[in-house]
Parts: structure tokens; sequence; C-alpha cells
């Protein structure tokens, strides 16, 4: 039914403006729609991400977003920290740490958060 339909993620800001630059500047996703201060529509491949203000922002402790980036995660991270992102740094059962990358499994994968606490994450697969 609904396998054929892209989905979208919503993440909950408390402040939009401040939501706005990271997005935008530091992400480099493109607006694609701003509903009156309240919800900005952005477009990131062939889906959106909706980012909207609430005062439950910055209250979910896994992850929100995933970006599937493949062999390019590595420059994407450092990309991102030259724009001053931190990486967060997990302990988890099979994977160890080279410099901000977790890898295992015959993976790659990078965590980082949003200005509300949102976690977001690369991958390479």
């Amino acid at each position: 039914m609904l396998a054929n339909s892209n989905a979208s993620a919503n993440l909950a800001v408390k402040d939009l403006a401040r939501a706005k630059a990271f997005y935008e500047r530091t992400l480099g996703l493109e607006q694609v729609h701003d509903e009156g201060g309240e919800l900005i529509v952005y477009k990131s491949g062939d889906t959106t991400i909706n980012v909207y203000r609430s005062e439950f922002a910055g209250t979910n402790k896994a992850t929100a977003v995933t970006w599937r980036v493949g062999d390019a995660i590595a420059d994407v991270v450092d990309a991102l920290k030259s724009k001053g992102v931190a990486f967060e740094h997990y302990e988890m059962p099979g994977l160890t740490m080279e410099g901000d990358l977790h890898v295992g499994g015959g993976m790659k994968v990078a965590w980082f958060k949003d200005p509300d606490g949102n976690i977001l994450n690369l991958v390479d697969r």
C-alpha cells in the first residue's frame, strides 16, 4: 500500500529561526515551503523533512533522521565538522570508533544533533 510512496521525517524544534540556520547553512538543505513561522519543509533527495515548532522539541532520545551518503561519509563528516557540528560517540556492541565514525558489520555510521537535540545520522549504506 505505501511501498512506493516517499515518507517525510518530522522534527520538532523550539526556535524555528535557529533551526532554519542549521538546516540551511550547516546541512545545506533547500527550503521548499514555509508555513508562517510554524513549519518549514526542506527537500532532501527525493523526500522532505518537516521542521516545526513544538514545546516537545528535543525530547526524542532516538535517531530521528538518517541520510545514506555512501562512500562519501568521511568527507561529509569532515565538512560538517568544519561548520561546527560535534559528533556523538556511543558505545555499541560490535562497533569500534575510527575518528567520529562507528565502524562494524560492514558499515560506517556517524551521529550528531541539531540545536534542539534531535539525533541525526549518517550511514554509508
